[in-house]
C-alpha cells in the first residue's frame, strides 16, 4: 500500500510542475513523512463504541429486557412503568423509533454503519424478531407514542370517549395500509425523506416542528382523548407494516372452545383485535388484556366451567 502511495504522489508532483512553476503561492508536494502518516491513519482501528455508546445500548437493552419481561409475566404494573420508561427515554431523551423513514432506508437497501449505530440495529433487530415472535409487541409498548396515547387513556375519564360504530372501525383500520402504499409510492417518486413529517408525529418528542406540525398534532391528540389510540388504530404506517409482519406469528394468542360463543375479551380489546372467536394478529399489540383476563378463574367461562364440573364431581352421591 505504501508503495502504490508514493507512485501516486510522484505522479501528482509530475503533472502539477507547471503549476507550481507558474505559481509562486503553489502548495509543496506530500513528502515521505506526510504519506506514514497517511498509511498510519489509514490503517489505525476505528473504535467501534465510545462511553455513551455502550451507556446508551446498555439502556436500550435493559429497557427491551423489560419490555419482555412485563409481556411475558402478563404484569400490569410493569407494562406501564414499561410505557412510561418508553415516553420519557426512547421519546423525550433519545427520539429513538421506528419510522418511515427506516422504511425507505430498506427499500434503497441503505443503511447506517454497523459499528456507529449497534443500538440502533439492535432496536431494530428486536422489533422484527419479536413481531415474528408474538406479533406487534412493539407496538403496545415500546412505542413512545403509542405508550403516550395508552397512558393519556388510562388518566383521562373514561366518560369522554366515544366508540366508533363496528362498521367503521372495520374500514378504518385499513386507512393505515392506504397510507403505508401511498406514502412508499411517493417516495419511490420523489425520494423526498421528509414526508414523514406530516404522516406520522413521533418528531413531537424532538420538540421541534412548523407551525402546521403542531397544528396537526394538537388536532390528532384532541381526537386521541376521544377516541382512544387513535392514530395506532386508524393511520400509523409503522404499525400496518408490523401488521402485515405481524402474519408469520409464532406464539399467538390462545382460544378456549368456550371464546367461540363468549364476549368478555371482545368487549375488553381496546384495539378492536378480537371479533368472536378470532383474533386479528395484524390490529393485535399483545396489550395484555385479553390474556389476563384469559387465564382469570373467577371471571373467564373456561375455568368457571371447569369449576362447577369439579364441584358436581366432589358432591357425594346419595345412597
Amino acid at each position: 500500500m505504501r508503495s502504490a502511495l508514493v507512485v501516486v504522489a510522484a505522479l501528482f508532483c509530475f503533472f502539477t510542475v507547471p503549476d507550481v512553476i507558474a505559481q509562486d503561492s503553489a502548495s509543496p508536494a506530500l513528502s515521505l513523512s506526510d504519506l506514514d502518516a497517511l498509511i498510519a491513519q489509514d490503517e489505525a482501528p476505528q473504535p467501534t463504541l465510545d462511553q455513551s455508546g455502550i451507556v446508551d445500548l446498555t439502556i436500550l437493552v435493559a429497557f427491551l429486557s423489560l419490555a419482555v419481561l412485563s409481556f411475558l409475566m402478563k404484569s400490569t404494573t410493569l407494562k406501564y412503568v414499561t410505557m412510561v420508561s418508553a415516553v420519557v427515554y426512547m421519546g423525550f431523551m433519545k427520539g429513538n423509533l421506528v419510522s418511515v423513514v427506516h422504511l425507505f432506508a430498506l427499500m434503497e437497501w441503505s443503511f447506517p454503519l454497523f459499528q456507529y449505530n449497534i443500538a440502533w440495529y439492535v432496536l431494530m433487530g428486536f422489533t422484527v424478531v419479536s413481531t415474528v415472535l408474538w406479533g406487534r409487541l412493539y407496538c403496545g409498548r415500546i412505542c413512545a407514542f403509542g405508550s403516550l396515547t395508552q397512558l393519556m387513556d388510562r388518566i383521562l375519564p373514561s366518560r369522554w370517549r366515544v366508540e366508533l360504530p363496528p362498521w367503521i372501525d372495520r374500514r378504518a383500520i385499513y386507512v393505515k395500509y392506504v397510507l403505508l402504499v401511498a406514502v412508499l409510492a411517493y417516495f419511490l417518486v420523489t425520494k423526498d425523506t421528509l414526508v414523514y413529517r406530516y404522516v406520522e408525529p413521533f418528531w413531537m418528542f424532538t420538540l421541534s416542528g412548523s407551525t402546521v406540525m403542531w397544528s396537526l398534532l394538537a388536532a390528532l391528540l384532541l381526537t386521541t382523548v376521544f377516541i382512544r389510540n387513535f392514530y395506532c388504530r386508524y393511520l400509523c404506517i409503522v404499525g400496518a407494516g408490523l401488521g402485515l409482519l405481524s402474519n408469520l406469528t409464532v406464539f399467538g394468542i390462545k382460544r378456549w372452545q368456550q371464546c367461540n360463543t363468549c364476549k368478555l375479551c371482545d368487549k375488553e380489546c381496546e384495539w378492536g383485535a378480537i371479533q368472536g372467536p378470532k383474533i386479528s394478529v395484524s390490529e393485535c399489540v399483545r396489550c395484555d388484556d385479553c390474556e389476563i383476563l384469559y387465564n382469570d378463574k373467577a371471571r373467564c367461562p373456561h375455568w368457571l366451567m371447569i369449576g362447577k364440573k369439579e364441584a358436581k364431581r366432589e358432591i357425594p352421591k346419595a345412597p
